[in-house]
Protein backbone atom coordinates (compact mmCIF):
# COMPACT_ATOMS: atom_id res chain seq x y z
CA UNK A 1 0.00 0.00 0.00
CA UNK A 2 1.12 3.55 -0.60
CA UNK A 3 1.49 5.90 2.17
CA UNK A 4 3.25 9.38 2.58
CA UNK A 5 6.02 9.45 4.57
CA UNK A 6 7.76 12.44 5.58
CA UNK A 7 6.62 14.07 2.64
CA UNK A 8 7.28 11.07 -0.02
CA UNK A 9 5.16 8.74 -1.25
CA UNK A 10 6.42 5.83 -0.21
CA UNK A 11 5.15 1.72 -0.76
CA UNK A 12 4.94 -0.22 2.41
CA UNK A 13 3.44 -3.44 3.59
CA UNK A 14 -0.68 -3.87 4.27
CA UNK A 15 -1.19 -3.74 7.79
CA UNK A 16 1.44 -2.85 8.84
CA UNK A 17 1.68 -1.22 12.69
CA UNK A 18 3.71 1.61 13.81
CA UNK A 19 5.55 -0.02 15.65
CA UNK A 20 6.64 -2.27 12.65
CA UNK A 21 7.33 0.81 10.52
CA UNK A 22 9.71 2.13 12.80
CA UNK A 23 11.51 -1.15 13.19
CA UNK A 24 11.38 -1.51 9.73
CA UNK A 25 13.38 2.25 9.53
CA UNK A 26 15.82 1.35 11.87
CA UNK A 27 14.56 3.61 14.35
CA UNK A 28 12.96 1.18 17.30
CA UNK A 29 16.24 2.60 19.98
CA UNK A 30 16.03 6.18 18.78
CA UNK A 31 14.40 9.74 19.90
CA UNK A 32 11.79 10.62 17.83
CA UNK A 33 8.03 11.84 17.93
CA UNK A 34 5.73 10.51 15.32
CA UNK A 35 2.60 12.20 13.23
CA UNK A 36 -0.54 10.41 11.99
CA UNK A 37 -2.59 12.24 9.92
CA UNK A 38 -1.53 15.64 11.42
CA UNK A 39 -1.85 13.95 15.52
CA UNK A 40 0.79 12.79 17.66
CA UNK A 41 0.75 8.87 18.35
CA UNK A 42 2.63 8.17 21.46
CA UNK A 43 4.95 6.10 22.22
CA UNK A 44 3.17 3.59 24.13
CA UNK A 45 0.59 3.24 21.31
CA UNK A 46 2.78 2.31 18.15
CA UNK A 47 1.91 -1.17 18.44
CA UNK A 48 -1.87 -0.44 18.54
CA UNK A 49 -2.40 1.41 16.19
CA UNK A 50 -2.03 0.20 12.04
CA UNK A 51 -1.44 2.35 9.04
CA UNK A 52 -3.87 2.65 6.32
CA UNK A 53 -3.55 3.18 2.54
CA UNK A 54 -2.97 7.39 2.15
CA UNK A 55 -1.90 7.68 5.72
CA UNK A 56 0.56 10.91 5.93
CA UNK A 57 3.10 10.51 8.68
CA UNK A 58 5.82 12.37 9.83
CA UNK A 59 9.31 11.88 11.61
CA UNK A 60 11.29 13.67 13.48
CA UNK A 61 14.50 13.08 14.96
CA UNK A 62 14.95 14.50 18.55
CA UNK A 63 18.59 16.18 18.42
CA UNK A 64 20.53 17.27 21.69
CA UNK A 65 22.46 19.98 21.89
CA UNK A 66 23.30 23.13 24.14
Amino acid sequence: MEIVLNGEPTDVPDRLSVADLIQRLSLENKRLALELNREIVPRGCYDEVTIKPGDAIEIVHAIGGG
